[in-house]
């Protein structure tokens, strides 16, 4: 990123009134977005809904202190250790403290006096680190072909689906739809013209929380959040219906691609821990061609 231009965004969470505004004018002036939170607590609780591409916090705050809530963020895989994550203090910043808050995860430990023009080229810095690995992690986690996640980036993205929804205790399903045509077997360049019509259709009738990916040439996956069996079974008539009336989702040889489709729900994620290997069996085990 470059600089404040593309408004990335900044959480600060500080209790102290005047060091936090301190910093919001030094971001706020370069064109930063600025959260703020008073709070650790707070702070967890706005990173989770935000997704900031920075985090500023103080190391004491009323009720969880700096190293403990950056601690607890390492620990979402949201905020693996791609996510810059500084902490600063108004008090002793002796070795035992920056110790603290680089075991915890931080990129940096800052005290006072902060210098807004060295703390800003820092971030700038930081900023381009983290878009140098989401490009990276993101080039490893798609299907090249359509743009949907790989068996790599489901993986990564079931964990972020199970955390939220263990925090929640919603359901999650699972749904495996198989495309068919004798034809495809041979035929590479009809299969990913397919799997494109496909992939299209998933991205224009997908829920933008839903996670769908291509794991294998002619197979996907969607994982719903906060989806029953009902919203499942919708599911799967939609891609079906869509297929029966798309005449460019065909096989050049023998006429229409025929679905099939299974699905598993993990009612509570909380009291089940979601298995990528078990979710695809179960949902696979009743892989059935849509009525």
């Amino acid at each position: 990123m470059d600089g404040g231009s593309d408004r990335a965004s900044i959480l600060i969470a500080n209790d102290q009134e005047w060091s936090a505004r301190s910093l919001e004018s030094i971001f706020a002036a370069e064109g930063y977005e600025v959260l703020r939170a008073f709070t650790g607590s707070q702070a967890i609780q706005k990173a989770e809904a935000a997704l900031p591409d920075v985090i500023i916090l103080d190391r004491q705050m009323p009720d969880l202190d700096g190293a403990e809530v950056c601690r607890r963020l390492r620990a979402d895989p949201r905020f693996g250790g791609t996510t810059p994550i500084l902490i600063t203090t108004a008090g002793q910043a002796g070795r035992a403290q920056r110790l603290e808050a680089f075991q915890a995860g931080a990129w940096d430990f800052i005290g006072q006096p902060i210098d807004g023009e060295i703390i800003l080229h820092k971030v700038r810095t930081f900023l381009q680190a983290k878009q140098v690995a989401d490009q990276a992690r993101d080039a490893s986690l798609l299907d090249p072909a359509t743009g949907l996640y790989n068996r790599n980036g489901f993986e990564r993205r079931l964990r972020e689906v199970a955390a939220d929804a263990r925090r929640t205790h919603q359901p999650v399903a699972c749904v495996v739809l198989v495309a068919d045509a004798p034809a495809l077997n041979a035929a590479i360049d009809t299969t990913e013209e397919v799997a494109a019509n496909l992939a299209a259709f998933f991205r224009s009738s997908g829920r933008t929380a839903d996670v769908v990916a291509r794991i294998g040439p002619l197979k996907f996956v969607v994982l719903a959040p906060a989806t029953a069996g009902e919203g499942a079974t919708r599911l799967v008539e939609r891609a079906g219906m869509a297929l029966a009336s798309s005449s460019s989702v065909r096989s050049v040889d023998e006429g229409a691609v025929t679905l099939r489709a299974g699905y598993c729900v993990i009612p509570d994620c909380a009291g089940e821990p979601m298995n990528s290997d078990e979710l695809l069996l179960r949902a696979a085990a009743t892989l059935a061609v849509p009525s």
